[in-house]
């Protein structure tokens, strides 16, 4: 049943769980697990819908305020609330909350695209009722919301009354507890207008300060042997009614087309009605086809597939099947640290999507995987406006924290300092040339992000005895900032200047109009690239001869160890609990910063530099990031380490399903799902993207009898299996292909599988 999620929980804290696991999205439009009824007043729910990067400004207050602090932050919004159906039998309202449940499950069907909910329901009176809830966010019809419910009465009802409801009056959730969500700016959305009109309930809604306008136009149908009908609006709500008459069965669906400026101009309700007149005679049977359909195509290219533990199958599909649904498609969006699943971190874009996000589409979905890089590109411009902000006269400097563009986090040290976000999105345009040899996407816009990435860095940094350094910055961990020469950034920042160098001159020595358009636009000389190439082949990386490894940074092994130990675990995750100041003073690491380096640029150490940091760093990290566990895993897998590989791999599958973290609440941690299959694929595989090609060197976890998936590679599709006996290789889709195995090439045609016996199962 590793394809379908079912939970039966009706507790107040697993509901608000099941929020965020039963959440329904398609990259456009969210919509989280709420019962369409509602709950208790006394329960406390996070009720929500949401468009990727459709979103508001608040001002950013500050006590002490200096030069360059950013003075606006993006927020995602709670949009129009369209889930809302009351259901009567004669005049006792449904609610799972009173009466008998005789029966009750809701499952998540991953494999076919919907949510249901079955319940068996007896009322206090006595009146027995069978429910049937269905939806769906369509992946077709990216603005479609639909709703199905069966009704069918058992005993003793005379009339079922039906009220549907759009609601524009919403607001965000805020948590003054936790940093990590939204503390304040709760209502960011005027009504403009509520009315029916026609067959169409019709709710706009305008942003405080973005101006972006909303629009739910709704269009709800029943079968009903006997009924009637009537409907009403108020200021901010427009209701249907349906008073069905008789014991009979009942079928009532809800499609609800969502619409915003962004993506549809500024006529977002007639956009709206098109979309509508667009599905008339389409039922929710056919959007369920479609779904499947769509899904039978993503499931060839992105399942994996494990035999040996049916709770960790259940957890990657899981994982898989949310970062489908959070991925933005469009040029607008990319896919924020909680996706579409809830309001953490204010649905701003970070890092997560091109260290631990992007690989998995590409090598799954390119398509995906490009659009992202396209989203990046798009806020280029403002990229270079915070570079001159922060003082340099040239480059690009990403935004930590963002939905449109502008640096949203108002914590600099931790922030802004965390230049290393442009060598990360650098290194992701990297990695999509190497799979996808896209050389057209590499000249007309992953080499103007090279170059303005590459400007930043000597611009930033500086040459001292011969050696290229790099001050005041911020690596991955976020429990050491504002340091000198930390590994991960400069090491990441030598691979960005590198490249750019090199895509550089590989432009004009193959097209020489496009090079010269090029260099105009930019004002960009052959005196600039040499530098990039000297600051990169002088890089200095920090290495201890008495440790043997690499530094974090100049002073992290000046520093103090924490004894992990002593600390209670109700002090975890510490920046709840300590001062960033004393944290800062400790060698302490939230996550993965100089293993993460090593994993991403494995070809820069030794393999026993590589060992001995990992052996080090593991005994000060508390893994207090989602995004720490998958990286420690692939690393572990790496080395050789097979129990800690294993161990630290069952940490990220279930995470959110089994709320590890203790914030699932607020949304999914969908850096972690990403992470979940690296660990697998880049860790028990042994996957690394090359200059020279694609290298594997896998192992089974001794815990499974098998595994398996498909990924891409220059136009490929290739299915890799690994048992207890062999790795077997097998070209689905295009021409011949030449991969690494253990450093091996073998070739892969269509004519036959490639299969290895005896094969090295660890290092």
């Amino acid at each position: 049943m590793a394809w379908k999620l079912t939970k039966c929980e009706l507790d107040n804290p697993n509901l608000l769980l099941d929020e965020s696991i039963l959440s329904l999205g398609n990259g456009y439009l969210g919509v989280r697990g709420n019962f369409e009824e509602g709950y208790p007043e006394s329960f406390s729910s996070i009720r929500g819908t949401y468009i990727n990067a459709f979103h508001d400004e608040v001002e950013i207050v500050y006590g002490e305020k200096l030069y360059g602090y950013p003075v606006m932050q993006q927020k995602i919004l709670n949009v129009i609330d369209a889930q809302s159906v009351q259901i009567y039998l004669d005049d006792e309202l449904f609610s799972m909350f009173e009466g008998e449940i005789i029966h009750f499950e809701r499952s998540l069907h991953m494999e076919a695209g919907f949510v249901e909910r079955i319940i068996h329901w007896k009322s206090p009176k006595g009146k027995e009722v069978k429910i049937h809830f269905r939806r769906l966010t369509s992946f077709i019809t990216r603005e479609l919301f639909a709703i199905a419910i069966n009704i069918e009465p058992i005993d003793g009802i005379r009339q079922v009354k039906i009220i549907s409801a759009v609601e524009g009056d919403v607001s965000n959730f805020v948590d003054l507890r936790d940093p990590r969500v939204a503390s304040g700016h709760a209502k960011r959305l005027y009504v403009m207008e509520a009315r029916k009109e026609e067959d169409y309930s019709i709710v706009k809604d305008l942003t405080y300060v973005t101006q972006l306008e909303v629009a739910c136009v709704t269009a709800t149908d029943i079968c009903a042997e006997k009924y009637s009908y009537e409907s009403q609006a108020a200021e901010s709500r427009v209701e249907e009614i349906y008073l069905c008459e008789g014991n009979r069965p009942i079928e009532f669906t809800k499609f609800n087309v969502y619409t915003d400026t962004l993506r549809h101009g500024i006529e977002v309700v007639e956009e709206a009605r098109k979309i509508q007149e667009r599905l008339e005679e389409t039922s929710f049977e056919d959007l369920l086809m479609e779904q499947r359909e769509y899904l039978d195509r993503f499931w060839l290219h992105s399942d994996v597939e494990i035999d040996g533990d049916a709770a960790l199958q259940e957890g990657i599909r899981f994982n898989l099947y949310h970062l489908l649904q959070s991925v933005g498609k469009d040029p607008h969006s990319n896919i924020s640290a909680k996706g579409l699943s809830g309001e953490g971190y204010e649905g701003h874009y970070f890092w997560d999507t091109e260290i631990f996000m992007f690989p998995v589409f590409l090598m799954t979905n390119p398509e995906i995987a490009k659009n992202l890089l396209l989203y990046r590109y798009s806020i280029l411009d403002s990229a270079r406006a915070r570079a001159t902000v922060l003082g340099h006269k040239k480059g690009a400097l990403f935004p930590w924290r963002t939905i449109n563009g502008p640096e949203s986090s108002a914590f600099f040290p931790a922030g802004t300092a965390q230049y290393h976000i442009s060598a990360d999105i650098a290194y992701s345009y990297i990695q999509y040339y190497l799979v996808t040899k896209d050389e057209a996407f590499l000249k007309d816009v992953g080499a103007e992000v090279l170059f303005e990435t590459a400007r930043l860095w000597v611009d930033t940094g500086h040459m001292d005895n011969g050696q290229f350094k790099i001050d005041c910055v911020t690596g991955p961990d976020e429990y050491t900032c504002i340091v000198n020469n930390n590994y991960y950034t400069n090491v990441m920042a030598k691979h960005n200047l590198l490249w750019a160098a090199r895509v550089y001159q590989q432009i004009k020595e193959n097209d020489e109009m496009h090079f010269d358009r090029l260099t105009e636009h930019l004002k960009l000389t052959d005196e600039e690239v040499t530098e990039w190439r000297e600051a990169g082949e002088k890089m200095f990386l920090p290495y201890n001869e008495a440790y043997k490894i690499n530094a974090q940074d100049d002073s992290f092994l000046q520093k103090a160890r924490w004894n992990l130990d002593e600390i209670p675990p109700y002090k975890f995750p510490m920046l709840l609990n300590y001062h960033p100041l004393a944290l800062y003073r400790y060698q302490v690491c939230k996550q993965a910063d100089t293993v993460l380096a090593h994993f991403l640029l494995e070809d820069e150490q030794s393999f026993e530099t590589i060992k001995n940091s990992y052996d080090y760093y593991e005994q000060i990290t508390t893994h207090d990031s989602s995004l720490s566990y998958c990286i420690f895993s692939i690393m572990a897998s790496k080395l050789g380490y097979r129990e800690k590989a294993y161990q630290y791999f069952q940490e990220t599958a279930r995470l959110d399903l089994d709320n590890s973290h203790g914030n699932t609440k607020d949304g999914l941690h969908m850096a972690n799902m990403g992470g979940s299959w690296l660990t697998i694929v880049y860790g028990f595989a042994g996957l690394r993207i090359k200059e020279d090609g694609l290298h594997l060197a896998p192992a089974l976890p001794d815990e499974w009898n098998s595994f398996a998936f498909h990924f891409q590679f220059h136009g490929r599709l290739i299915y890799m299996r690994i048992d207890k006996e062999s790795v077997s290789y097998q070209l689905i889709e295009g021409g011949k292909v030449i991969l690494f195995h253990h450093e091996e090439p073998i070739e892969l045609s269509s004519e036959k599988k490639v299969e290895i016996r005896q094969y090295e199962k660890w290092h």
